[in-house]
């Protein structure tokens, strides 16, 4: 990863360097041999101009004529001009070394300017030399007479743009090594953490979730490393969770496992066993069965749970109908021990509550099946339902010991019971109260205990009437 982003940054640097390279020298290029063109034709027209004023038919006398409007126009240049008539026949010239005067000098911008053009042209001439050649007409009365020809070497522009080239080179290598440098810092930086996370990563992925990243600085990669932190936390959790459940059901399905083996070593080791002794034992293995199905089956529904709560159907029903049907179910469980289920709705007709019937169902009879077991005989348990704003509260009030209150958060996790010699003779299996709130919450509601006025618990389930937002109250 460091390699690409180094080659990364490179090339859209180099890039970015070469296009601006490209473009200053481009523009510098075609600014100064513009400005050198206009210059030599406003020259070259000027000349026209004057040498037109004293042109005469006398060719012996031309270049005296032509001497004084041409040099003055030309001097402290180091412009060569030539002034021919229409036959190409040089009638004065600024080099006189060449000896030109009087010989033909034929030139393609001198033909063009004949015809009336204004001519430049751009070539290399046989010194090497880069080199600039304007011609313009002459005219008298109208008439093309003959024409003025300027050739100046323009390197001095040629040496100008080697020299901001080369300039421009030695800047480009100096900021793509200084880039280059920050750039591998920079690498160093991002792919340091990076690094670290994959490190994590590869830990998380053998099961090591203590494994933590440290957290630098205050932008996205601190983020990111809290966000991992905080992932190898909750799995960290997740795991202690998961042994802990994997062990309190090995536990769990251990002892009537035990115990059915129990029995049936007492059977087998007793010769010709009484047929009373017989039906005795086959009732305890038969509880011990019972109670193996009970736990299984509430497994069986936490797994469901746990896979993204199974298939779930939501409709709108009649919370009173709901709890009706469940104080139904258990009053006659509760008249074995003289236990009233009093009900009290605050509304004669409840709005309708978006729910999973039968996963609501076994959320509340298990809080109040708890209520009916761990209250004391010729006592009451209360359904109290009511309405608040846009939730409907239950409350289920029994008349049992009370939960103290360090213990109040940990009754709704897996296979907890405050007293275990008291969980087996009710025959609970630990699982009720944690089956109820997974489902309560599934629903986007809450379950909640407190101390009741005359003692007891008071379980509080709040569901929200539309399932929308979460409660508040």
């Amino acid at each position: 990863m460091r390699f690409v982003m180094i080659a990364t940054y490179f090339a859209v640097i180099v890039t970015t360097l070469v296009l601006m390279s490209l473009y200053i020298i481009g523009f510098l290029s075609d600014n100064l041999y513009s400005a050198e063109r206009v210059d030599m034709f406003a020259k070259a027209n000027i000349i026209a101009q004057n040498v037109s004023e004293v042109w005469g038919n006398d060719a012996s006398a031309a270049e005296e004529r032509f001497r004084e409007p041409a040099d003055r126009c030309l001097a402290g240049t180091n412009i060569r001009g030539v002034v021919v008539n229409k036959s190409y026949t040089v009638l004065y010239d600024t080099n006189i070394e060449s000896e030109m005067t009087g010989k033909i000098f034929m030139r393609d911008v001198l033909r063009r300017a004949l015809m009336g053009e204004q001519v430049q042209m751009m070539n290399d001439s046989e010194s090497d030399q880069k080199m600039l050649y304007i011609a313009v007409p002459v005219a008298v009365n109208g008439q093309i007479v003959g024409g003025v020809y300027l050739a100046q070497t323009v390197e001095s522009i040629v040496t100008t743009i080697r020299t901001i080239r080369t300039s421009l080179i030695i800047f480009s290598v100096l900021i793509t090594l200084l880039i280059g440098m920050l750039s591998l810092g920079l690498s160093y930086i991002i792919t340091s953490p990076m690094e670290e996370f994959t490190e994590a990563a590869k830990e998380i992925s053998k099961g090591n979730f203590s494994k933590r990243v440290k957290v630098k600085g205050h932008g996205e990669i601190a983020e990111m490393a809290n966000a991992l932190n905080y992932m190898c936390e909750e799995l960290s959790q997740i795991e202690e969770k998961r042994r802990k459940f994997v062990s309190d059901a090995s536990h769990e399905l251990k002892t009537p496992m035990t115990g059915i083996k129990l029995i049936c070593d007492s059977l087998v080791s007793i010769d010709n066993p009484n047929p009373e002794m017989v039906k005795e034992f086959m009732r305890d293995m038969s509880d011990e069965v019972d109670r193996l199905t009970r736990i299984v089956e509430r497994l069986l529904v936490l797994t469901k749970l746990d896979a993204g709560g199974g298939s779930v159907k939501m409709e709108k029903s009649d919370i009173r109908l709901l709890t009706g049907h469940i104080v139904k179910k258990l009053s006659p469980i509760a008249a074995e021990r003289n236990i009233t289920i009093n009900t009290d709705y605050h509304e004669d007709l409840f709005a309708p509550v978006l729910m999973d019937y039968d996963r609501l169902y076994e959320a509340v009879y298990n809080v109040l099946d708890n209520a009916v077991k761990y209250s004391p005989p010729d006592s009451m348990v209360t359904v109290d339902v009511s309405e608040k704003d846009e939730w409907v509260l239950i409350k289920i009030t029994d008349s049992g010991p009370g939960i103290p209150e360090e213990a109040r958060d940990r009754i709704f996790e897996r296979f907890y019971r405050l007293d275990d010699s008291r969980a087996r003779e009710t025959g609970g299996t630990g699982l009720g109260l944690s089956i109820a709130k997974e489902a309560v919450v599934l629903h986007g509601g809450s379950i909640t205990v407190s101390d009741g006025e005359d003692g007891g618990s008071v379980f509080t389930i709040i569901l929200p009437l539309d399932n929308g937002g979460e409660s508040t109250v």
